[in-house]
């Protein structure tokens, strides 16, 4: 440092690298620090594109997934409304033959029973193609989860086994549809 005569310390003005006699490193550090700048720009740029690219691939995938959850739900609620299409399509001969047999003037008891149990046929070929099943257990061991027991009687039977059937019950699938209405055996009660 210098002292100024008449004032305060002034520094020297430093010379920059080049002028000081600066060599070639410290020049190749400087450009070096440069290109590092223009990488990482670069390398910015690069990372804002891949950025862009993925957002525009997830928004799209996005939009996909919406769009099947709608054609989803827009089948299952299509599947509900018209779920029992297939059936009533097989319910339509049994009701035609109800009206002709109604229609009909003067029709012999024969003749409208051979109706009857030609129409009831035909009921049950629809029940089969529906998967409903008939529930008679007359003989079979109570199981509440097919039966509703409607009375106990003391019967020759084992206990729990059913005597008498007021009621078929139905099952579509396995899954009950109606219970059949059942008169259950309490067993014979031992005197001494």
């Amino acid at each position: 440092m210098k002292r100024n005569q008449n004032g305060p310390e002034v520094e020297a003005p430093v010379a920059a690298p080049e002028e000081a006699g600066a060599g070639p490193e410290v020049m190749a550090g400087t450009e070096e620090a440069a290109g590092e700048a223009d990488d990482i720009a670069g390398q910015l740029v690069k990372v804002e594109a891949e950025l862009a690219a993925l957002k525009d691939a997830w928004l799209r995938a996005k939009a996909e997934t919406e769009n099947v959850r709608k054609q989803a739900e827009a089948g299952i609620a299509k599947a509900h409304k018209y779920a029992v299409e297939r059936f009533a399509e097989d319910l339509l001969p049994v009701k035609d033959a109800l009206e002709q047999t109604l229609a009909g003037g003067d029709v012999s008891l024969e003749t409208l029973r051979s109706g009857a149990e030609l129409t009831l046929k035909a009921l049950q070929a629809s029940f089969d193609r529906a998967q409903v099943s008939e529930v008679n257990p007359v003989g079979e061991k109570y199981d509440p989860h097919r039966h509703q027991a409607m009375q106990m009687i003391d019967a020759d039977q084992p206990p729990n086994t059913v005597v008498n059937v007021f009621q078929k019950g139905y099952l579509i699938n396995d899954r009950v549809l109606r219970p059949a209405l059942v008169t259950v055996a309490k067993g014979k009660s031992e005197t001494a």
